[in-house]
């Protein structure tokens, strides 16, 4: 499909991981973390890319990154370094290296997802005990913090604060938290006054020299929930400007969430792109 990058190889530049969108390729002093537009659903990369989507993530990274690095400092470099190869221009990052935590940042503003599921079973969400009540999509009294172990194959678990603390040790898991909640409390505001509800989103943190910074991506369309505020009704699953199109999709068909992963009609295609172009579109205007 044209405009659109599933693998890429820079020659002379060592890469170091390959995830489920990134290619991430050493520097030496420095990473260069190069967005494809491979999308994955359920975690499974799927075999069509979307196209513009490494663009939009890689974009839209930089802009919070900019947002937010007065309420905790970050990895990015610059996008627009000499050292980036012309090949991977426009859908780069140069970030500086670090020790990742060993676990995801995952904040709620609303009750969706795996959140919706463990509610209606036991009122909680990874062991926070929540009002009862509450609808799908329901916006939440407070954000919660709801970390989860990182899955290099298959799906991240959800765990609660005590065993984040446990991987991570007390001070760090406090730390990461109290920066999760801030960093997500401000970009809720800024996304609502631009007609984007961010419903939850997914950070990772790493240390340099022992200080935590806020690494890999930033509130993107592939890491948060985006939802129309203009089109918000509690009570069921919401319009989205994020891959939750693609997920809504591949629910009507008979597959058991295991690779390989279906084709996508070229119109899922075509309206999932137009849907992080207008998210990106909405957020930096």
């Amino acid at each position: 499909m044209a405009n659109t990058i599933s693998q890429i190889d820079l020659p002379g530049i060592p890469k170091l991981k390959s995830g489920k969108v990134r290619e991430v390729f050493d520097l030496g002093d420095a990473l260069l973390f190069v967005a494809t537009d491979r999308l994955s659903a359920f975690d499974v990369i799927l075999p069509d890319p979307i196209p513009e989507k490494g663009r939009v993530l890689t974009a839209c990274s930089e802009f919070w990154f900019g947002k937010t690095k007065h309420l905790v400092d970050n990895h990015f470099i610059s996008s627009d370094s000499p050292r980036i190869p012309a090949a991977a221009r426009g859908r780069s990052m140069l970030v500086r290296k670090c020790k990742p935590l060993a676990i995801e940042c995952v904040v709620r503003g609303y009750l969706a997802g795996s959140g919706w599921k463990e509610y209606r079973e036991s009122q909680t969400v990874c062991g926070i005990k929540l009002p009862a009540g509450l609808k799908e999509s329901s916006e939440l009294p407070e954000p919660i913090f709801t970390p989860a172990t990182k899955a290099e194959s298959g799906h991240d678990i959800n765990i609660d604060f005590a065993k984040a603390a446990e991987i991570t040790g007390p001070t760090i898991a406090a730390q990461a938290r109290d920066y999760a909640l801030a960093i997500y409390k401000f970009a809720r505001e800024y996304a609502r006054q631009r007609g984007i509800i961010i419903a939850d989103t997914k950070f990772e943190f790493g240390t340099i020299d022992g200080k935590l910074i806020l690494i890999d991506e930033a509130l993107t369309p592939d890491s948060s929930r985006f939802w129309p505020a203009d089109q918000y009704k509690p009570g069921g699953p919401q319009p989205s400007f994020d891959k939750q199109f693609v997920r809504d999709y591949l629910e009507t068909l008979t597959w058991d969430k295991k690779p390989p992963g279906p084709k996508l009609p070229a119109e899922v295609i075509r309206k999932t792109s137009e849907k992080y172009l207008e998210a990106l579109a909405r957020l930096t205007k």
